[in-house]
């Protein structure tokens, strides 16, 4: 990759599979904030098949559009579990429409809560198909929810307002993220889910993770205009009961916009095997402790914060093409059969069916990944559900800048594993993995190109 960053904003752009290619230009940085309402009407589907029954929390779309010199960028968190295949490039292009802007150039991540819907078009449209549409979000009621995503969008480009200044902060989060994958004495991986109530599992080590809630703030002057956060663990304690709730990094976010009346946003890190397991059995108790811990870790981050003259900015893409798997329970002649058949549980066959084979028949169209520099802040923006490793790596690229990373992108490639977790004695994500152990190799190859470092 080339990059030509010698003026104040630098454009990145994808051109097929080609290495991406820099453009220069120069002027001014404007920000502006949009949220909107994405929760589904009563008696629609969530994550397990359950229907939505109450709304404990509304589920929002919280996002940022960024301007430098006239070209448009967009920054976007959705409380949904998951946005896949057809349904992600859709919602990429009525924002970036909405924007003014190419959908290249608008990234958009699920938080990824469990308490709310898997969101896939193309999934729909092979349940209807089998006869059983009503496993997934009524059409039109995703066609409303985009439109006004859209409208929100179009809305913030009004009040588009100049900044200068980038802020980065960032603290440590006591007792919430630990490894889904601890290992026991006798070496066998003992999967630590996001709720865990055996006493053996539980006492097992937090293992490996990120411990650092990262923020970043944009500013004028002395006045911060945005927060982005970004922290690495699965973000549920319990759901398919029927509400809807931003559960507890949802809770933790508004109560933190209410108290400094600064915009605030959350992003999921690469959280494919990390959750709150070690901590949380399920229990409102547990939640609220959850809550407290991850809340204080936000406001230690917010006080570390230090604002600094906003440097060049960047914006990379990268097309990236994952092989799906064609071994037993994986190819599209199973994923159709499991999602035709009538007595699988309603979320597998959503799930494991018609998502697994939506994927495997969107395949050699590459998914586009992006990062945002700005001077030595990057944000790296990824899709699926890939593990701790991942971001990890991508901060030891580049010791000397701010990396954050946001995952839960397009969902269709499912979890993203490194290849020794599909040898490893144990373990649950490499099996709702939808893409080959080769995947590893290509998506570091890619983080590299979008850090500016290949």
């Amino acid at each position: 990759m080339r990059c030509m960053c010698k003026a104040v904003f630098v454009a990145v752009l994808c051109l097929s599979s080609l290495p991406s290619v820099c453009a220069e230009a120069a002027g001014a940085l404007r920000v502006a904030t949009f949220r909107c309402d994405i929760t589904p009407p009563l008696g629609q589907p969530m994550f397990c098949g359950d229907a939505l029954k109450t709304i404990e929390q509304p589920l929002l779309a919280k996002g940022i559009v960024l301007e430098a010199d006239g070209r448009r960028y967009v920054l976007c968190a959705l409380d949904w579990c998951e946005l896949c295949n057809g349904a992600y490039d859709e919602f990429r292009e009525g924002v970036a429409a909405a924007a003014g802007t190419k959908p290249s150039c608008v990234a958009l991540q699920a938080v990824h809560q469990h308490s709310a819907p898997f969101v896939d078009t193309d999934a729909q449209k092979l349940l209807a198909e089998a006869g059983a549409p009503e496993i997934h979000l009524d059409p039109e009621v995703v066609d409303a929810i985009e439109k006004r995503l859209a409208e929100a969008v179009k809305e913030a480009v009004e009040r588009l307002e100049p900044f200068d200044r980038v802020g980065t902060g960032q603290a440590k989060v006591d007792r919430v993220a630990s490894s889904r994958r601890p290992v026991d004495a006798d070496g066998k991986i003992r999967t630590r889910f996001s709720s865990c109530k055996d006493p053996a599992t539980i006492a097992l080590p937090e293992g490996t993770i990120d411990p650092y809630l990262k923020t970043i703030t944009l500013a004028r002057g002395e006045k911060p205009l945005v927060r982005l956060h970004y922290y690495a663990t699965h973000p549920q304690t319990s759901y398919g009961d029927g509400r809807a709730s931003s559960d507890f990094v949802g809770a933790v976010r508004e109560q933190i916009e209410r108290e400094e009346g600064i915009f605030q946003i959350y992003f999921t890190g690469c959280a494919g095997d990390i959750t709150a397991g070690k901590y949380n059995d399920g229990s409102k108790k547990c939640r609220k402790e959850l809550t407290e811990r991850l809340l204080a870790g936000m406001k230690a981050s917010i006080a570390a914060t230090k604002l600094a003259p906003a440097g060049e900015v960047c914006w990379r893409t990268y097309p990236l093409l994952l092989t799906p798997r064609t071994d037993p329970g994986y190819s599209l002649a199973d994923c159709l059969a499991h999602l035709k058949n009538p007595k699988a549980n309603p979320g597998s066959r959503l799930y494991r069916g018609a998502m697994r084979a939506a994927f495997n028949q969107r395949s050699k169209r590459p998914i586009e990944l992006s990062s945002l520099e700005i001077g030595d802040v990057s944000i790296l923006n990824l899709p699926g559900e890939p593990m701790i490793c991942f971001q990890l790596f991508a901060q030891g690229l580049k010791p000397g800048v701010f990396v954050a990373v946001a995952s839960c992108g397009d969902g269709g490639p499912g979890y993203l594993c490194s290849e020794k977790a599909f040898s490893d004695n144990g373990g649950y994500e490499q099996t709702a993995s939808n893409v080959k152990p080769e995947s590893e190799g290509l998506l570091k190859k890619a983080i590299e190109a979008l850090l500016g470092v290949d």
